[in-house]
């Protein structure tokens, strides 16, 4: 049961543990926690989550929870109880796990073939400083802009996406993460189902979860969504959502070929569904498709678009375009949650963007990419073992997925990475339901160089050595 005492009393088990096991050691798995004390992941999360508040844990994502090497000084005084506000809070849970993996930084010494953003010598900072400055010079450029963004930015927008797309149809947002939660809040009502491909991304399957929705699975293969099985899961599920990314796919790489995305677009103006497409890596390839939003006539798609993959983490700046009343809910909802971006930030991607600048540095990330793939590739099939095996050489983006021996164990090959100084992102996180076997996602563009890309499957084969 999850209440107050279950959870205080798991939370001193815990305390006696980790005081037993000492400053560094890694504490049970929650999965073994639950297994002894015959309790739910939820009582598991908060007794740990007290333990890390009282400064006697450190939780690393993705590796688990350890006992501090520091812990904090008595003051003299008892710490304030609160674990009142389990109860106030009740049993919902916003799991920010998966989404903190992703964004946390290596440590120093560490390769990290995680991530996904450019290594800061591959990012445009001078140019974008440059605009930046010019940007804030521009009249009113600290006024209130016009809240569905700078009407110069969402044209620029409307013909990156094509087709009759207009100006009319974009809103300007922070992100594009938060262009994903507008979209599930906005198209879907809390408690009811909306489709993923399997695997996908782990920052929309945990947008998809804060907003009250249930995550179902669509199988995929090695062109992306299967439309048959995207028309039978709208049929079983009742369905009136459907995430996809349907250009170079986080993590797999597929891209959907024009026959599947006229299919994709058939079948869910059939079932009276919207299609979101995340289209997060329109700028990582040379030569990308049409968009699913090109091809639309009817408003079914609601098409998400960033810069921040393609710039930097912090120019959260990416439009959402729809028509029709989704277009005014997204709008009203993003009114009523944050206003608006910020006319400083929308005012530099407008000044990089219309720049010479913008397409030396697309060219020069597009050579980037090709060599960095490569130089991944080729370091895989000399240092890894013969069962681990490429799903496939993607036309660009920033990830390769590699899938593993069947009886290997995923959780142990991630730790025995991190141990031998490489992080790489386990398969598991991106899936909705159970995975069919052990999968990693491994970052080509987060390293500094195409050295420090081989010595981290280096190291990476020496993991599989260890728990081989």
């Amino acid at each position: 049961m999850d209440n107050d005492s279950s959870i205080a009393q798991i939370a001193a088990i815990l305390r006696e543990e980790a005081a037993r096991l000492g400053p560094g050691a890694r504490l049970p798995s929650s999965r073994e926690i639950m297994r002894r004390h015959n309790v739910s992941p939820v009582t598991v999360s908060r007794a740990i989550g007290q333990l890390a508040a009282e400064g006697r844990v450190v939780t690393k994502p993705g590796s688990g929870a350890f006992v501090a090497r520091h812990q904090r000084p008595v003051t003299g005084r008892e710490a304030a109880d609160l674990s009142w506000q389990t109860v106030a809070l009740g049993d919902r849970v916003v799991d920010e796990g998966p989404v903190a993996a992703l964004l946390a930084g290596a440590p120093d010494g560490a390769v990290p073939l995680t991530g996904g953003y450019l290594h800061p010598g591959l990012r445009p900072d001078r140019h974008l400083a440059a605009a930046a400055a010019r940007a804030v010079r521009r009249p009113g450029a600290w006024d209130k802009p016009p809240l569905t963004g700078l009407s110069e930015l969402r044209r620029w927008f409307a013909g990156q996406t094509g087709g009759d797309v207009t100006a009319a149809d974009v809103l300007i947002v922070s992100g594009g993460q938060a262009a994903l939660t507008h979209a599930f809040r906005a198209l879907a009502a809390p408690g009811t189902p909306v489709l993923v491909e399997t695997p996908t991304y782990p920052g929309a399957l945990a947008a998809a979860k804060a907003a009250g929705l249930r995550a179902t699975a669509v199988p995929m293969d090695v062109d992306g969504v299967r439309p048959e099985l995207l028309a039978e899961a709208f049929a079983v599920t009742g369905a009136r959502v459907f995430l996809c990314q349907p250009t170079l796919h986080n993590p797999t790489g597929a891209t959907l070929p024009l026959d599947r995305r006229r299919q994709v677009l058939q079948v869910a103006r059939a079932a009276g569904a919207f299609v979101i497409e995340d289209d997060y890596a329109h700028y990582l390839t040379e030569q990308p498709p049409p968009t699913l939003a090109s091809m639309d006539e009817h408003g079914t798609v609601v098409h998400v678009r960033s810069l921040t993959k393609i710039l930097s983490p912090s120019v959260r700046v990416a439009a959402v375009i729809a028509r029709g009343p989704a277009a005014h809910r997204l709008r009203a909802g993003q009114l009523v949650e944050s206003f608006f971006v910020a006319r400083p930030l929308q005012e530099t991607a407008l000044e990089l963007v219309g720049s010479a600048a913008w397409r030396r540095h697309l060219a020069a990330v597009h050579a980037e990419i090709r060599l960095r793939r490569d130089a991944l590739a080729a370091a895989l099939a000399t240092h890894l073992p013969a069962g681990a095996e490429l799903h496939l050489l993607p036309a660009g983006g920033m990830h390769l997925w590699l899938r593993l021996p069947a009886d290997l164990d995923e959780g142990a090959l991630v730790e025995a990475a991190r141990r031998n100084g490489v992080l790489v992102s386990p398969g598991r996180m991106y899936y909705p339901s159970e995975p069919p076997g052990p999968r990693l996602r491994l970052t080509h563009i987060a390293a500094a160089h195409l050295a420090e890309l081989t010595e981290g499957v280096r190291r990476l084969g020496r993991a599989f050595a260890e728990i081989g």
